[in-house]
């Protein structure tokens, strides 16, 4: 899947999936698109943590979608972490 045409459909889906291998518990809101996105992440994971412990989580777990010059996505615009 390296053609962008292919990838911007299925992008949100795809941040969704890697952050449920991460999380397996999460309940991930994705939105967006163009590279730009916007996520609601819920999970027991985050109970006790800081928010940039929170994010840095997130972040990690969407880290290979995020890298390279033909990275299809380009920024998560807003990352909203909550605990159940």
């Amino acid at each position: 899947m390296s053609q962008h045409s292919t990838q911007h459909g299925n992008q949100c889906d795809a941040l969704r999936a890697a952050i449920l291998q991460a999380l397996p518990d999460a309940q991930v809101d994705a939105t967006g698109g163009g590279g730009h996105y916007t996520l609601v992440v819920t999970s027991e994971a985050f109970r006790g943590k800081g928010l940039v412990d929170s994010q840095r989580l997130v972040y990690g777990a969407i880290a290979h979608l995020m890298k390279g010059d033909d990275a299809p996505v380009h920024a998560i615009d807003s990352l909203r972490t909550r605990t159940p």
